[in-house]
């Protein structure tokens, strides 16, 4: 038989007649009852004390149009970024129009509340059915995600809160929609989120809205177009048919979405849904009036820009693109950030003279430069000397709308680096003919050999080939090395192009920007280590969190292996290709010209500081045979704008000087060719002649060989009959009898094209 279960003594009372009864439901859950009483009783004081002291946010025809802006401040600005001392100002491409609840057409209120938050006029600023539908449509993935806010919700956090995803956040907007809610009208918050919202393409609001994508005002939108822009709420950027296939896709969806939901709270009829879902997106169909009007080209930068008449709009725009990619556009141009940059604005100017002092002439060339520190700050960036006539960066390639640029010599010191990384000396010796016919198969493409000329006879060390610029020796050296482990150095320190792994790299025949070219050198100056430069050091938001910028390091090489390659480069300025470059403080760099002298470089670096100059005409490969005179090459105008940059910008700090370098430390590593060995001479040295080592059994001579450069150089032995070279040494040093005339487009001028070109290259 089935026994109750004892009732507790304390739930039982005696009744007036002696009986005794179980004690009410209330009575047993009385304390449980009572601190959830007490709970609603303090819950409902918090929110209404929290109600009261949370302000609602300023309507946008009272709010100042700056609260909206971004500033970029340069690098003498450490704090407090503002109007009055920023370089530059960020804002919506379109000034924010405000319109009246009139003049907003009534389909477009209708899209947007159908697409949005169709129980807009019955809620109380927060729908928790609203919220339950957006959950259940994401759980099962249908349309559109739904974010649960209301058009309040979504008023108030874009005019006064963050858009981080935290419980505080979203209680802080579910108080703040009730509290706006009971102080003004419906129409009054849906006129606000419709000024104040954006719609992509740099605009806000609905007025700048209408005119960005169809070229007329707000009051001429149709119902296609009403659905489109209210389709565009959630994700702006999302849907720009002139962005590619996707985008037209993902438009589509959208105007079909809104569409359907209009049609479903009954704004408009099925057959307005069908007759304006069929009017075509995709801007590549022929139609004398587009559904959308193509992006137009506006800048979004402020009226004016501190240093733009030196140059400084190609960094700020170059700023501009970066903080797009890192964040997105609605932050960039309405999130109000406070924007610290790197850029020096002395040395800016510093850079523009330098150019604009030596290309000063109508129809001269164009020059660029960018100055990187020892931290990895981009100090100055000369891409251009007028924004407004051309908008292209001849600082950062094709990255700033322009074309990659061979590199000439300035390449060299990779293929050094390398070498030097693999344990070979900067001592060892080749021959350095006049011509040199290379057969090793890595550096063939279709043809039966790899033509370089450019040699002055003789033989020399490494240090010697990088002081005087010699391209048969250097191609020997990449046929040794390979040009996809050369290719993979440059990567490895700093250079972002992508460059093809062909052997006529090392002599300048890829295309790299100037600063790739300044964070390459940039390793060598920081003893081996990388620091990829960066343009910003930090980002403030108007909620006060900061986000800090750093730039990425990586030891590429050792410090004894940096300080070799530095060392060949001293020796460039030190009374070889760049001399002119010398002003008289610690220095290293490497001079480049390429094919028909179409580009030209200098590009060297002190302890702290680092400058790449480029020359050449920005449309293409034109000759530079005759400026002012001048057959332009790296030791010419190039060299000359880097010395004119290095001394002012240098004019008010100490440059340092590099760390001293043991003798041993120089002649480690080893020989390339044993038949040759390595020189113990030092490139600038006074002497004529030089020991070498050579391999065990032969003869050491100390005769100057026939064909050798001036006083000064790197000497070597003798050369040894051919016969008794050993088979290591691949390069063969003879010159076919008919060269064929195969010549790669746009290769560099002694770059191991496939044929040999009469007359003598440029050196450097």
């Amino acid at each position: 038989m089935r026994t109750r279960k004892p009732v507790p003594v304390h739930n039982l009372k005696v009744t007036r007649r002696g009986k005794v009864k179980k004690r009410s439901i209330v009575w047993r859950w009385r304390r449980a009852l009572y601190v959830s009483a007490l709970a609603v009783t303090v819950g409902t004081g918090g929110l209404i004390y929290v109600l009261g002291r949370v302000e609602l946010p300023v309507d946008p025809r009272q709010a100042p149009v700056q609260q909206q802006t971004s500033y970029i401040c340069a690098a003498n600005v450490q704090v407090n970024c503002n109007a009055q001392n920023a370089m530059a100002q960020l804002h919506g491409s379109q000034d924010r129009e405000l319109v009246t609840y009139q003049q907003i057409p009534p389909v477009l209120r209708e899209a947007v509340i159908a697409t949005e938050d169709k129980d807009f006029f019955k809620h109380g600023g927060v729908d928790p059915m609203g919220i339950a539908r957006a959950a259940l449509s994401d759980i099962r993935g249908q349309g559109v995600r739904q974010g649960g806010s209301t058009i309040t919700q979504q008023y108030v956090k874009q005019t006064y809160l963050s858009s981080e995803q935290t419980f505080t956040r979203k209680i802080k907007e579910a108080v703040m929609a009730v509290k706006l809610e009971q102080q003004i009208s419906k129409k009054e918050i849906l006129t606000r989120y419709l000024n104040t919202v954006y719609f992509g393409r740099g605009a806000y609001g609905v007025q700048a809205a209408s005119r960005v994508w169809f070229g007329h005002d707000v009051e001429a939108v149709n119902i296609g177009e009403a659905a489109f822009l209210a389709g565009l709420l959630r994700f702006p950027n999302g849907a720009d048919p002139y962005r590619g296939a996707a985008k037209i896709k993902e438009a589509i969806r959208r105007r079909s979405v809104s569409l359907e939901r209009m049609q479903a709270e009954g704004y408009i009829t099925t057959k307005q849904q069908a007759t304006f879902n069929a009017v075509p997106i995709d801007p590549s169909v022929p139609t004398d009036h587009p559904f959308v009007k193509a992006p137009p080209k506006i800048s979004t930068l402020g009226e004016n820009v501190r240093g733009e008449e030196w140059g400084s709009r190609y960094f700020v725009e170059y700023v501009r693109k970066w903080l797009v990619k890192e964040f997105d556009a609605d932050t960039v141009y309405g999130g109000g950030l406070k924007v610290y940059t790197t850029l020096d604005l002395d040395m800016q100017k510093n850079a523009f003279d330098a150019v604009t002092s030596t290309l000063d002439r109508p129809g001269d060339p164009s020059g660029a430069l960018v100055a990187l520190d020892d931290q990895g700050h981009v100090k100055a960036m000369m891409g251009g000397t007028d924004f407004a006539k051309s908008s292209v960066n001849l600082a950062t390639g094709k990255n700033g709308g322009g074309l990659g640029r061979q590199p000439g010599s300035t390449f060299k010191p990779i293929a050094l680096a390398e070498a030097v990384h693999e344990g070979y000396s900067i001592q060892s010796v080749l021959p350095s003919p006049s011509k040199i016919s290379i057969t090793e198969p890595a550096c063939l493409e279709k043809t039966k050999s790899w033509d370089v000329k450019g040699g002055p006879g003789g033989s020399s060390s490494l240090v010697n080939a990088t002081k005087k610029s010699i391209n048969t020796v250097y191609a020997q050296l990449m046929a040794r090395l390979g040009p996809t482990k050369v290719v993979a150095m440059a990567h490895e320190l700093g250079v972002k192009a992508n460059v093809d792994p062909h052997c006529a790299v090392v002599l300048g025949s890829g295309e790299v920007s100037v600063l790739d070219m300044a964070t390459a050198y940039s390793t060598f100056a920081n003893q081996g280590l990388r620091k990829d430069p960066i343009a910003v050091t930090k980002v403030e938001f108007p909620d006060g969190t900061v986000k800090v910028f750093d730039p990425t390091t990586k030891q590429v090489l050792t410090t004894d292996e940096a300080g070799r390659v530095r060392f060949a480069l001293q020796q460039v300025i030190n009374g070889g290709t760049g001399a002119s470059a010398d002003f008289g403080r610690p220095a290293a760099g490497k001079t480049g010209t390429t094919t028909n002298n179409a580009d030209s470089w200098f590009v060297g670096f002190t302890p702290k500081l680092t400058a790449a100059v480029w020359m050449g005409y920005p449309q293409g490969l034109i000759p530079m045979k005759d400026v002012h005179g001048v057959e332009v090459q790296g030791g010419t105008f190039p060299a000359e704008m880097w010395k004119k940059f290095m001394t002012a910008a240098t004019a008010g700090f100490d440059t340092g000087d590099f760390p001293a370098i043991d003798p041993s430390v120089l002649a480690e590593g080893q020989t390339l060719d044993p038949a040759y060995g390595k020189s113990s001479a030092i490139a600038g040295g006074s002497g004529s002649t030089t020991a070498t080592t050579q391999p065990a059994g032969r003869t050491t001579s100390t005769s100057r060989p026939t064909g050798t450069t001036a006083a000064g150089t790197v000497v070597t032995t003798t050369r040894p009959p051919t016969t008794t070279v050993p088979p290591v040494t691949t390069p063969q040093t003879t010159v076919p009898t008919t060269p064929t005339t195969t010549k790669p487009t746009g290769a560099a001028a002694g770059t191991g094209t496939a044929t040999t070109v009469a007359g003598a290259p440029p050196p450097g």
